[in-house]
């Protein structure tokens, strides 16, 4: 696997990005990690000079001066002294392919997207070249970093909160990633729609049943919210397959446990095949939306 995963040049004033390599991983964690370097890339203005993320598998670093910056996911195996080499080169060949004024003017995003062919020459040459052909350039950025050492964040550090950073609003804030699904399944599809007949018959149980309550008594409650909950649990579940949503499986999980309590707690007004039913559908729909990944290509040529 290689060391540098994923490179980009970002305008240090407000955060635009000015080109990116356009291939890279899609795992889960990956993701979240780029979603952070974005974020990261609105506030590099409050750390000039060199800088990293630490997360748990992939590494963020950074390095700006002027109005430039580069930044760079790598694994955790990759040295600090490489990734800050790395991206001392790649923003040495960015300033001598664009002036200021051109870079000043940029108005969208990935401006300068064929910039990625030298960025993929230069990773791929930190990524296959030996240590040793290296030396020299390593030992003078590790003497610069014992100089003067990296700010050193964590991936949460990252975060904005409320799209404010310390009561900053950035000039630029990009859409939110549009992360395509794969297409739907056969199966995927049956299971559609047999959630929303469950969802259906939990509905309309618990709507008659709340009418039924209101004029006789309120002891009823619990039945009423055993039938709605799992209602609302199944409409969520058509969701969570046909669109993307970070932190799925935490969500599947649950929607599957309230449709799982409130049929067991329905177990007087519902015979044992009714439950098994809704509880079997409950666990088709959660398989599938769990095996429904990303496509391989996302929007923005896969920046």
């Amino acid at each position: 696997m290689s060391m540098i995963l994923f490179a980009c040049v970002v305008r240090v004033r407000d955060g635009l990005p000015l080109s990116a390599s356009t291939d890279f991983y899609h795992t889960q964690d990956f993701l979240e990690c780029r979603r952070r370097l974005k974020t990261l890339g609105l506030r590099l203005a409050q750390y000039p000079g060199r800088g990293s993320a630490a997360g748990h598998d992939f590494n963020i670093y950074f390095s700006s001066l002027g109005d430039v910056a580069c930044m760079a996911i790598c694994s955790c195996r990759c040295p600090a002294a490489m990734a800050f080499c790395f991206l001392e080169n790649l923003w040495w060949e960015f300033t001598a392919s664009y002036d200021t004024t051109c870079i000043g003017l940029a108005s969208r995003p990935y401006a300068f997207l064929e910039f990625d062919s030298i960025i993929q020459k230069i990773k791929w040459h930190f990524n296959y070249i030996s240590s040793s052909q290296m030396e020299s350039s390593l030992e003078k950025i590790q003497e610069e970093l014992k100089l003067q050492p990296a700010v050193l964040l964590t991936l949460e550090d990252t975060d904005v909160a409320n799209g404010t950073m310390n009561g900053h609003t950035p000039m630029h804030l990009e859409p939110a990633p549009n992360f395509r699904m794969e297409p739907v399944s056969a199966l995927g599809i049956l299971s559609l729609i047999l959630n929303i007949m469950c969802a259906a018959l939990n509905l309309i149980r618990g709507v008659h049943l709340a009418e039924h309550s209101l004029q006789v008594a309120h002891e009823e409650i619990g039945n009423i919210l055993a039938f709605l909950i799992p209602f609302v649990a199944c409409i969520f579940q058509c969701y969570l397959y046909l669109f993307y949503s970070p932190a799925r499986t935490m969500k599947v999980v649950l929607m599957l446990l309230f449709i799982c309590l409130g049929n067991m707690y329905l177990h007087g007004l519902r015979n044992l095949w009714q439950i098994l039913f809704h509880i079997g559908v409950a666990f088709l729909s959660s398989y599938q939306i769990l095996t429904r990944q990303l496509q391989e290509k996302q929007s923005d040529c896969g920046v």
